[in-house]
C-alpha cells in the first residue's frame, strides 16, 4: 500500500494513455506531499541508433524530444507540493521500466494500457504487460 514514503513510477511516453496515468499518479500523489513521483521516458535501443554518425542525430533528437515531453509532463504537475523527478531511459521500455523501479524502490508503477509502439498496439499493450508480470511492485494499469 502507498505510505508517506512510498516513490510511484510513471512510464511517460506522451501518448494519451501515458498522460490519463500520469494523471491518476498526481491524484494519488495529491494525498501526502511526501509521495515521491518518478516520470520516466524509456528510447528504444535499436541498431539504427549506434554510435555511427550519420544515425547518430536521429538519436539525439529522440532524446531531446523524450526531454521536452519529460519537462512539460513536470510543468503540468507544479502545482502539486510532491517532489516530482524525470528520467530519460534508454534501452528496452518493457525491461528498462521494471529495472528503474527496482533501483528506486518503487512501491507502485502507474502506467497506461497501451503506448505509441505502433505494431505492438494491436496486442494489448505488450510492454504494460510484460511490467506486470515481472514487476517486483504493484503496477496499476489505467485504461
Amino acid at each position: 500500500m502507498i505510505t508517506a514514503v512510498s516513490i510511484i513510477v510513471v512510464p511517460y511516453d506522451h501518448s494519451e494513455s501515458s498522460k490519463k496515468a500520469l494523471a491518476k499518479a498526481a491524484a494519488l500523489a495529491q494525498a501526502d506531499e511526501r509521495i515521491e513521483l518518478n516520470i520516466i521516458t524509456v528510447v528504444e535501443t535499436h541498431p539504427l541508433y549506434s554510435e555511427h554518425l550519420s544515425v547518430k542525430g536521429i538519436r539525439d533528437d529522440l532524446l531531446a524530444e523524450a526531454r521536452e515531453h519529460l519537462d512539460e509532463a513536470k510543468r503540468n504537475l507544479s502545482q502539486l507540493p510532491n517532489t516530482i523527478k524525470t528520467a530519460v531511459l534508454i534501452g528496452t521500455p518493457s525491461l528498462s521500466i521494471v529495472e528503474y523501479a527496482i533501483q528506486k524502490d518503487a512501491e507502485l508503477i502507474i502506467m497506461g494500457s497501451r503506448g505509441v509502439t505502433g505494431l505492438k498496439e494491436l496486442f494489448l499493450g505488450s510492454v504494460s504487460h510484460y511490467v506486470v508480470q515481472k514487476s517486483s511492485c504493484p503496477v496499476y494499469i489505467v485504461k
